[in-house]
């Protein structure tokens, strides 16, 4: 019965805070929705910021969710509860939330299959794109750096449950996110094999991968994998602790 009672206050203060949040971005004159109690009203407050279902928002910082992993929509929801990952704002909204509770928001958004927008205009260098295509498609040996489809899928859409896709996400929020893993800003279970990956791209290869994942347009559908594509010949692979699907074929680089 106790525990009941938590889970009907915290879906009670998750419903408050989704309204609070609409009413706060949608200005004082806007009608308020009607009330219905269901998952898509709950999480008012997370499309406040990420846009209508979750397509992300339009500034560029906040991503898209929907669609993506939900077993990655999950660990996110735990890091920023965790203080695996520092956001005040998310902090506060899933502090007072359930595993359970989190991972009926991550199934809502992942269930979600809806069309991305263009990219935006390119305005990186050819040659920048060039070295950002490379990162992404191919083994960088000389410095153990693995190519991304090597974890995120051979189409970079992303390996269900845990591992997200790349495409549909803004050039800002690219570099936003490899930078916090380069300065421990972003953390996830150990071994935190993004951190590692990183911790050994330098500034211009930050900058040609984002800039180059940032301009590819997303064909529908855009689903998850549901295998970890093959290892490039000789390629070690990583063990990670937020996608045990990552298991290491050898030592680790």
């Amino acid at each position: 019965m106790i525990l009941g009672m938590s889970r009907r206050f915290a879906t009670f203060s998750f419903l408050l805070q989704a309204l609070l949040v609409w009413f706060l971005c949608s200005g004082a004159g806007a009608a308020p929705p009607p009330f219905e109690d269901s998952m898509a009203q709950r999480v008012l407050a997370c499309t406040a910021c990420h846009g209508d279902q979750g397509r992300a928002g339009p500034d560029g910082y906040y991503p898209r969710l929907a669609g993506k992993p939900a077993g990655y929509l999950h660990h996110q929801l735990l890091n920023f509860r965790d203080g695996r990952r520092h956001y005040g704002l998310m902090t506060r909204m899933v502090d007072p939330l359930s595993d359970a509770y989190l991972l009926e928001i991550a199934r809502h958004f992942s269930s979600l299959e809806l069309p991305y927008p263009p990219p935006a205009p390119v305005t990186a260098s050819p040659g920048l794109l060039h070295r950002g295509e490379v990162l992404a498609r191919q083994v960088d040996a000389a410095r153990g750096v693995p190519a991304c489809t090597q974890c995120h899928g051979t189409q970079l859409t992303g390996v269900a449950p845990d591992i997200p896709g790349l495409l549909g996400l803004p050039r800002d929020y690219l570099n936003a996110q490899i930078g916090a893993w380069q300065t421990q800003q972003r953390r996830a279970h150990a071994p935190d094999c993004m951190a590692q990956i990183a911790g050994r791209m330098d500034a211009t290869d930050v900058s040609a991968v984002a800039a180059w994942l940032a301009a590819q347009p997303v064909a529908m559908p855009a689903n998850p994998a549901t295998v970890m594509p093959p290892a490039p010949p000789g390629a070690p692979r990583w063990r990670c602790g937020s996608a045990p699907a990552v298991q290491a074929a050898g030592e680790r680089p």
